[in-house]
């Protein structure tokens, strides 16, 4: 009580201190930061669902000096910071068993930083990768007081409504491909690879028909915004994630009768052509391209495959020559940028775009940062899954099928950004840690049931 009696005398000061100041309007600003700072004491899980929301759209405040998320991160921040230290957020909340892996990773991205090849751009690389791995540490603080449905719910709505956006704009188009408002059209791929889990799981679990279709309509305009992104890569994820959902979900399809057998084909056979002739055709031709790959890499027959093969060779190169710390993290443009790949590849004759990254997150960390990084790396994704995993296991002997559903969507989630990391340089994406934090939670709650349930009986 003292605590936040002391923060309002400080807030209303400064209040007043506005108002006196040469800039009076600011004066309201503080006021609804005393509101937004004490609603963020009292549920800092509110700030993590804002900042969560805010993802998709961070596009609209890129090279702005202060922008809606960095204000709330800052004051989730220091409110968590606060709340922790007057041990109001216990300390159980940070246990996870990722740690075991996060710990050695971040040890060995500042062995890679001493010997790095270029200071100034491995500290600006790491300081993205920081703010990345911040929402894994905010995730453990905050997300056991959140509900976890309807935060995989929000994250649909929002990159749907940015899908919405994009279909209806050509601003948030180029060269014909939807890019949302990330200006890159497969880190837009990336997340509505991410929505599509959700917005089905709310689908499937809707508690009228109204809400399915509403759900069923939200996972339509994802999809379209897919096919408008030209993402062979994304379609590649979702078909994967399809498979394992389909596999998780097939007990649903052993309760359809043969009275709903004749309905269930006239469904396929009216969607099924339309789906066919709303994918663009030059789509269709992008997917056909992969069929290049039969007969090897050609760079004249497809360029983006020629590109992407080159970064794997320079990958290579750079590996082979520090395979223990790496040449530094955020290094692989500058070694891409000597070499012939670089122009030979450039889509611009006059200002060409010589530096350019791994477009794999594995390889780039391998490459930057060195071999054992780059293992615990891929040990920690693999532990993530395992979480969900393990938690699924959890919740289905307990018979507890809806939060099991939600810990294997949740985890499509995850394995959607595993999978697009082969295609993506994003080892700092929010996505990514915050699910990987969640991975932990969710386990934790199917354990904590399950320990419960034993000292009951």
């Amino acid at each position: 009580m003292r605590m936040t009696l002391g923060v309002g005398v400080i807030l209303g000061m400064a209040a007043f201190a506005a108002l006196a100041s040469p800039w009076p309007f600011l004066a309201p600003f503080v006021v609804l930061g005393i509101f937004v700072a004490a609603a963020l004491y009292r549920h800092p899980a509110w700030g993590l669902f804002g900042l969560t929301l805010l993802v998709p759209f961070e596009g609209l405040f890129k090279g702005s000096g202060f922008s809606a998320a960095k204000l709330l991160g800052l004051a989730l921040i220091a409110v968590l910071a606060v709340r922790f230290l007057l041990q109001q957020t216990p300390p159980q909340h940070l246990r996870s068993s990722l740690w075991r892996f996060v710990i050695p990773f971040v040890l060995l991205i500042v062995l890679s930083l001493l010997y790095t090849e270029n200071l100034s751009v491995s500290l600006a690389n790491l300081r993205e990768l920081a703010i990345g791995m911040t929402f894994f540490v905010i995730t453990l603080l905050a997300g056991r007081a959140l509900n976890l449905s309807r935060l995989y719910a929000g994250i649909a709505l929002s990159v749907a409504a940015t899908c919405l956006i994009a279909l209806l704009s050509i601003k948030y188009q180029a060269g014909g491909r939807a890019i949302g408002l990330l200006q890159d059209a497969n880190y837009f791929a990336l997340l509505i690879a991410i929505a599509v889990p959700a917005a089905v799981l709310m689908a499937v679990k809707g508690s009228s028909v109204l809400a399915r279709l509403f759900w069923l309509a939200i996972t339509f305009l994802l999809l379209a915004g897919m096919t408008k992104t030209d993402s062979r890569s994304g379609l590649l994820v979702m078909v994967i994630c399809l498979a394992i959902g389909i596999r998780h979900h097939w007990w649903r399809c052993r309760r359809i009768s043969p009275k709903h057998f004749g309905f269930l084909m006239l469904g396929l056979v009216l969607v099924v052509p339309v789906l066919r002739y709303s994918v663009p055709e030059d789509y269709i031709d992008r997917v056909k391209s992969l069929s290049v790959l039969k007969s090897g890499v050609n760079a004249y027959q497809d360029a983006s495959i020629g590109r992407r093969a080159s970064y794997l060779l320079v990958g290579r190169e750079m590996i082979g020559e520090n395979p223990l710390l790496g040449a530094g993290p955020g290094t692989f443009p500058l070694h891409y940028a000597q070499s012939g790949y670089a122009k030979a590849f450039s889509a611009e004759l006059v200002n060409p775009e010589l530096y350019r990254r791994a477009h794999n997150t594995y390889l780039e960390i391998f490459a930057e940062m060195g071999i054992p990084a780059g293992m615990v790396f891929m040990l920690l994704i693999i532990a993530g899954l395992g979480n969900f995993r393990r938690a699924r296991q959890g919740f289905l002997q307990q018979q507890n099928r809806p939060a099991a559903e939600l810990a294997v969507h949740l985890g499509l989630g995850l394995l959607s950004i595993a999978l697009f990391m082969l295609f993506l340089s994003t080892p700092n994406h929010k996505y990514l840690w915050m699910f990987l934090a969640l991975s932990s939670v969710v386990r934790q709650q199917a354990e904590a049931v399950q320990t419960h349930g034993k000292h009951g009986r």
